[in-house]
């Protein structure tokens, strides 16, 4: 069955071209998607409010139009679910994506155009698949069916006429009806709105098919996998799908979660690639396995700004274009896209690992750190230390919050780390000692205040009962989907909550 996939390889050929021309084309890939968006925008609201007829190139996109966040844009987005049209985008907008990037109670609801559906969604969807089938050219992909696990929609209690919810509900729903010929189970059970409800009908319907890839959050994943292997009584994910070959995840860091699904797919063929699909739009793609960066997509109506970390609190910040990015430093993205967001400050950090082609790795959220003592500790920093102490003891870790504990006296203090074992370690005390010299290794802040314990102790951990955080989301609503746990706060907010739990 191997010839399906290769003649099915041959319509994302064109994808390929596309990419490859990022390396030595990526400027002026970039300036024709700005001009682009203003031409699209300008007799809009938005764009009227800011003469987008008059603006003629990046410098003077950067001098008049503000940067933007959630509340700023708000007001035009509520409207936009009411009905009215020509506000952020000329195109009538009725789905939109609930984000759910935190386990914060209020929601966020961003729009998702047609356009954002075709040409940065939907269109990154085929190019991951090219650039999976191009670095497995042995692929039966196509041989079986694929799995996406995502989460639900509903009406808006706004306008009937207007729906919300996940991102990946929204995209399942409105996927070309072909794309359902090679996928499982049906589309009324993966959008089912109850979690647990969901999760054993997927069981019930795929247990027995012929599934080669999967699609969703790690974490959530685990959960359905774990189901299916009680489910069936086997030990392993292989033994129920002897075909499958690649997971395409993203959501959260894989490093978490690496060595379990190792464990519960002990295959040589198996692959995970991942992807960097949000709410606001897809953004980029790990188009090749043995690299951990990920190719920034340069043509999916989406124009990218950067603000270096160093700059996110001040009040004017300096923001620079894709071709002004430096390697190696953190920077919050900024995009503008087909989808009515302007200069809108997605609130996620990434750091470039290439410029030629630009490629990024995830760092964090520029909420989601910890910073107590000086410490600049990020998200990345704290899923690499915890995987390197895993492989050094033997744990395998399922979930974990951070957050800093001052001490009575307020001049020192340290981290506490609530975490759920899948495998305990031997000795919690040893765990903290590893996790702490790799936190060291990895950031020289951490390492400074951590030298004679100048402003830090070494870490504590805390080891959570089986389940706590999956009941934490549960109690907020918040299961499936593309919710995840906060790993890291620089107040103790939701640590305090999971502890009460405990």
């Amino acid at each position: 069955m191997e010839f399906i996939t290769k003649t099915a390889s041959l319509i994302f050929r064109s994808g390929l071209k596309r990419m490859d021309a990022f390396a030595g084309q990526a400027d002026a890939i970039q300036q024709d998607q700005l001009l682009s968006l203003l031409k699209q925008a300008r007799n809009t609201e938005w764009g009227r409010k800011y003469d987008y007829k008059s603006i003629t190139g990046y410098a003077a996109f950067r001098e008049r139009v503000p940067l933007s966040d959630y509340e700023g844009l708000k007001p035009y987005i509520v409207r936009m679910i009411n009905g009215e049209r020509n506000i952020l985008w000329p195109s009538f907008v009725r789905w939109f994506a609930k984000s759910s990037g935190t386990t914060n109670d209020k929601s966020k609801f961003l729009p998702v155009t047609p356009e954002i559906l075709r040409r940065a969604h939907y269109q990154g969807g085929k190019d991951v698949v090219a650039a999976y089938l191009r670095q497995n050219p042995a692929s039966r992909f196509f041989s079986g069916k694929g799995l996406i696990l995502g989460g639900s929609h509903s009406p808006s209690p706004l306008n009937p006429y207007v729906s919300c919810g996940d991102l990946s509900a929204v995209l399942l729903q409105n996927i070309p009806s072909w794309v359902n010929l090679v996928r499982v189970p049906e589309k009324e059970i993966i959008l089912m709105n109850e979690w647990e409800s969901k999760i054993r009908a997927i069981v019930e319907r795929t247990a027995g098919a012929n599934v080669s890839n999967l699609s969703g959050v790690p974490s959530w994943m685990l959960v359905l996998v774990k189901a299916l292997l009680q489910k069936t009584g086997r030990q392993t994910l292989t033994e129920i799908w002897p075909n499958l070959e690649v997971f395409f995840h993203g959501g959260v860091s894989f490093e978490p979660y690496r060595a379990q699904y190792r464990m519960l797919i002990p295959s040589e063929k198996m692959h995970y690639m991942e992807t960097y699909n949000a709410s606001e739009g897809f953004f980029a793609i790990q188009n090749e396995l043995a690299d951990p960066g990920m190719l920034l997509m340069l043509d999916y109506g989406i124009f990218y700004e950067f603000v270096p970390v160093s700059e996110r609190q001040k009040e004017h910040p300096a923001v620079v274009p894709l071709e002004e990015v430096e390697l190696g430093k953190n920077y919050a993205m900024v995009i503008t896209t087909c989808g009515g967001l302007w200069r809108y400050q997605i609130g996620d950090t990434v750091r470039f690992t290439s410029v030629r082609p630009y490629k990024i790795v995830i760092t964090g959220r520029t909420r989601h750190y910890i910073n107590a003592f000086g410490e600049e500790l990020m998200v990345d920093n704290a899923d690499r230390a915890i995987s390197r102490a895993c492989v050094l003891t033997g744990a395998k870790v399922k979930e974990y919050t951070a957050a800093p504990l001052f001490l009575i006296n307020k001049a020192k203090g340290r981290h506490q780390w609530f975490i759920e074992f899948e495998k305990e370690p031997p000795s919690l005390e040893e765990f903290a000692v590893l996790l702490d010299s790799a936190l060291k290794e990895l950031n020289s802040d951490y390492e400074a205040k951590r030298y004679k314990e100048i402003s830090l102790q070494l870490p504590e951990i805390i080891p959570a009962r089986p389940g706590v955080f999956y009941n934490w989301l549960k109690r907020k609503g918040k299961l499936g989907g593309q919710h995840k746990i906060p790993r890291l706060s620089n107040e103790r907010t939701y640590i305090e909550e999971l502890l009460a739990l405990n």
